[in-house]
């Protein structure tokens, strides 16, 4: 069997888990790397054996040794690097989120088809352990059908600044950057049930706080302490057409004792949390047990959710997997977070077209 020739686009942070993945996979070879800052590009290629730096974007998508890339770039370019590296008969692992706007998702959508090849949305938290084991309790009906889900993922202070801070690049602020994750595994364990109507606030109040010195959190390299027009915080209730329902909290900057991250989902014959670590609730000879699978990870694990998700990548590319996380998906989503942000502007609840 052949490998897979990969390519790498935007090689900041969040690359060097898809680039240390691949590497250690001996079914890819690493063959491109291109990032606007060639320094870090060259950096980034000897650290993780990669064949080649390409001066640009087009170089990279006309190089015939690479069939797939990672596209690791700021969220104004999903959609439109997505697009040309489709059409330059590359299949697409885009990271999260798919794109700004529901309207570039569904042209990805058309992208896709016309060109043939697979594009996998990076909902990498799909691939952790805890993951894995709860879909598929879910899937033999252990829970029953599930018809409500409770998605959280609160920082106290966690605004990173630079252009997750920049509603022009991010396209949003908590909501579209870290409640994206809990939101998306909520409803992936609920069935993808196809989203009706939302109801949702925003606020934008606290902004970057750079006041508060006392406390680490992680900054972007272009931070920039005066720059945030990006929400602090969104709620929202959204309901589906099967019945279902789910509700959301996420935030960059709120006044909470703690950090919070939750992904709850209830269903007539049980009930399971995935985070903060994986635990089952259900029914047995008329009394409540609540279950703790034995398992490696109980939470989710970064190094071994990359790992499974450009695994899973690349096997999908060399014809030997099904899809987890596709194009659809990403659209979905992306309907409901522009339905949020919508309904939140509005001061009402909107239905979904």
């Amino acid at each position: 069997m052949s490998r897979l020739g990969v390519g790498v686009i935007g090689v900041g942070s969040i690359a060097e888990m898809h680039l240390g993945a691949y590497a250690a996979n001996p079914d890819v070879h690493l063959v491109g790397v291109f990032d606007v800052n060639q320094e870090r590009s060259a950096q980034k290629a000897e650290t993780f054996g990669v064949t080649r730096v390409h001066p640009t974007l087009d170089s990279l998508l006309a190089d015939p040794e690479i069939d797939a890339v990672s596209i690791c770039t700021w969220n104004d370019s999903h959609a439109e690097i997505a697009t040309a590296a489709l059409d330059a008969g590359k299949h697409v692992l885009v990271e999260k989120p798919l794109s700004r706007t529901a309207g570039e998702a569904e042209a990805l959508v058309e992208a896709v088809e016309r060109s043939g090849r697979h594009l996998e949305v990076g909902f990498v938290r799909r691939f952790g352990a805890n993951a894995k084991v709860l879909k598929s309790f879910v899937d033999a009906g252990l829970l029953g059908d599930v018809y409500h889900a409770r998605a959280t993922n609160i920082r106290r202070l966690g605004n990173p600044g630079g252009w997750f801070a920049d509603h022009k690049r991010s396209g949003g602020g908590p909501l579209i950057d870290i409640g994206v994750h809990v939101l998306d595994l909520c409803w992936y364990f609920m069935g993808t049930p196809k989203a009706v109507t939302v109801s949702a606030v925003t606020h934008t109040r606290l902004g970057n706080r750079a006041n508060v010195t006392s406390l680490s959190r992680y900054k972007v390299a272009d931070y920039d302490p005066t720059q945030s027009d990006v929400e602090d915080f969104a709620a929202a209730l959204i309901r589906f057409d099967n019945g279902a329902s789910l509700t959301l909290e996420t935030s960059y900057s709120l006044h909470a004792l703690e950090d919070r991250l939750e992904v709850a989902v209830f269903g007539e014959r049980g009930g399971a949390e995935l985070e903060p670590k994986l635990r089952i609730a259900t029914e047995m000879h008329d009394t409540v047990l609540n279950v703790g699978p034995q398992i490696d990870h109980l939470s989710f694990d970064f190094a071994e959710g990359f790992a499974t998700e450009i695994a899973h990548f690349v096997a999908l590319c060399l014809g030997e997997a099904e899809p987890v996380a596709p194009v659809s998906h990403g659209t979905e989503v992306m309907r409901m977070l522009d339905g949020i942000y919508e309904s939140a502007r509005a001061g009402h609840e909107i239905r979904l077209s």
